[in-house]
């Protein structure tokens, strides 16, 4: 892999989870939920990116929303279920995706506030257009994605080494 290679992270934050007796890691999808996920499903597929690889956390509500998504694109990317993702900080994020084989151009966190909305925060340095002010406005709600590119490979990714190029969240 060339050190110019242009790859691409996609932070997708959990469907809207029910709250019941379970503990939290255990929480399921509420109803707008098991709606909300394939739409954002749909949505990636529309993007036109091919991931390489999908990093679930463990948790119910993460994994849920990831099997209702996955249905929507053309090709299922190999999917590695992380139970570090679930209460990540950014930082932990990051050092996460330090791990990425380099054989991996695009790879898709599907995971948690407040670190999926922290870690798009850090590690964009620029942004096209108002997609960071939609971003931070927003609060990165239940089903939304934000689109990450940078050349270099995965053990570049550091805070601000990104450029935020899509933001897109379910009920605009």
């Amino acid at each position: 892999m060339s050190v110019e290679t242009i790859r691409r992270i996609v932070l997708l934050r959990h469907a809207k989870a029910d709250w019941g007796q379970e503990t939290d890691h255990e929480r399921p999808l509420a109803e707008r939920g098991r709606k909300d996920a394939p739409v954002a499903g749909r949505r990636l597929a529309q993007s036109g990116i091919d991931f390489d690889l999908a990093l679930c956390s463990t948790a119910a509500r993460t994994r849920e929303t990831w099997k209702l998504a996955v249905h929507e694109l053309a090709e299922r990317p190999r999917t590695v279920y992380e139970e570090r993702i679930y209460e990540a900080s950014p930082g932990e994020l990051v050092a996460l995706l330090d791990e990425v084989p380099e054989d991996v151009d695009d790879v898709l966190v599907i995971g948690h506030n407040p670190g999926v909305h922290g870690l798009a925060e850090v590690l964009a340095g620029e942004a096209e257009g108002d997609t960071l002010a939609r971003m931070n406005h927003s609060g990165f709600p239940t089903a939304a994605y934000a689109v990450l590119t940078f050349t270099g490979n995965w053990k570049s990714v550091e805070p601000g080494s990104c450029r935020l190029v899509e933001f897109w969240t379910p009920h605009d």
